[in-house]
């Protein structure tokens, strides 16, 4: 397959390789938020890598991106999980902000100086969106938020939120807000450790009694649902997809290296098949991810591509992980070896925008009813034009 974005792609490995690499150990052992290394990436124009060029941003489009969060996840998987979690958090803004809104935030997103973050998900009611507790009321010109999100993706260094919250009953009854993260009443729960992409924060947003301006809903009164669904099948899904993808070339490549200085090991049969495997299934998931950010780009409705994108990329890293842990042996259970990373990581990538079986009752939803759901990559087509861009960011 072609690769169309060469010169971000190599952009992205050389600051991978020279700048998060080195971090990975300390990383691994702290737990700790790296929020220096997220806002770096920030300023090289990474997160406005969709964000049209009247913005201030790359205007590059969704197969950019997904070469971008791919390069980055094969080196570190939490680093293309914090770039891609603040690209999702573009979408609101660009889907359903104002003119105004626009233009006051999305620059500030294209050249690193805020970060956004979305936060639907609740801790009772998990993927199920209309089950949210967390409340807006209006008072006076303005709303009055409460409640508590959880696996807010960038949740500790994030400085405006995308809050969805219940404004009425039912499904018209959900409405999304700007938050920036320093307004009276927004407080963040304590970072807990993860089992997995250390160093990404994903964690808990507080709202008590949050006073914000009408001038801070996005969208129309009742369109949070549709604020929050459209965010994940055409971001969220293809950019889980795209760390995916990443781990998977990481455990292909450390496989064959093991491999490789172990003349014995190699000319195994069962060896040589559990490598033919794991590159077999990087070729199917890559063929798959990129396909649906190719259609995206040229607005086709494609919202059943991007499903499947993210099923088969996070299918394929897990049978990967699970083939390479098998290979290394014991070995692979040294965390000096990084396995046993990439095995964490990918455990990660499937629950945020609905998990494997979530993404197959979709695909049966549309082969029984064809009908039944919006196309939100219709809704929101906007070709990119043109298809191939200068990336002077990325230099």
């Amino acid at each position: 397959m072609p690769d169309r974005h060469p010169e971000l792609r190599a952009a992205v490995r050389a600051f991978a390789e020279a700048e998060i690499a080195p971090r990975i150990p300390h990383m691994e052992a702290s737990g700790a938020i790296e929020d220096g290394l997220v806002r770096e990436m920030a300023r090289q124009g990474w997160i406005g890598v969709t964000i049209p060029a009247a913005y201030g941003g790359m205007g590059a489009g969704h197969e950019a991106k997904t070469a971008l969060v791919d390069e980055l996840s094969r080196v570190s998987a939490a680093m293309g999980a914090a770039v891609q979690a603040s690209i999702l958090g573009t979408a609101k803004i660009d889907h359903f902000g104002t003119e105004e809104q626009r233009e006051e935030w999305l620059p500030q997103v294209a050249d690193g100086s805020v970060l956004p973050t979305i936060a639907v998900t609740e801790a009772a009611s998990g993927g199920h969106v209309l089950g949210m507790a967390s409340t807006g009321r209006r008072k006076g010109r303005g709303w009055i938020l409460d409640g508590r999100k959880v696996f807010v993706g960038n949740s500790h260094i994030g400085g405006l939120h995308g809050v969805v919250v219940r404004t009425g009953d039912g499904a018209r009854g959900l409405t999304a807000f700007l938050v920036e993260h320093d307004r009276k009443g927004v407080s963040l729960a304590p970072h807990e450790p993860r089992v997995g992409l250390r160093g990404f924060s994903f964690g808990e947003l507080i709202l008590d009694g949050v006073r914000v301006p009408e001038s801070h809903r996005v969208g129309e009164v009742g369109e949070g649902l549709a604020v929050a669904y459209s965010s994940s099948v055409l971001y969220g899904r293809l950019n889980l997809a795209a760390v995916a993808l990443g781990i998977h070339r990481a455990v292909l490549g450390q496989t064959v290296d093991f491999v490789s200085g172990r003349p014995r090991i190699a000319g195994e049969g069962v060896v040589r098949d559990r490598l033919g495997q794991i590159a077999a299934d990087l070729r199917v998931a890559e063929l798959a991810v990129y396909h649906a950010a190719r259609r995206l780009d040229r607005a086709e409705p494609c919202d059943m591509d991007l499903i499947t994108a993210k099923l088969q990329a996070v299918e394929a890293v897990r049978r990967a992980t699970d083939l390479g842990m098998q290979t290394h042996g014991a070995a692979g259970l040294l965390t000096s070896m990084p396995m046993e990373r990439y095995l964490r990581d990918a455990l990660c990538v499937e629950p945020p925008a609905g998990t494997s079986d979530i993404q197959r009752h979709r695909l049966a939803e549309e082969a029984l009813d064809p009908s039944r759901h919006v196309q939100w990559s219709q809704r929101f087509a906007r070709p990119l034009t043109p298809p191939s861009v200068a990336l002077a960011h990325s230099a």
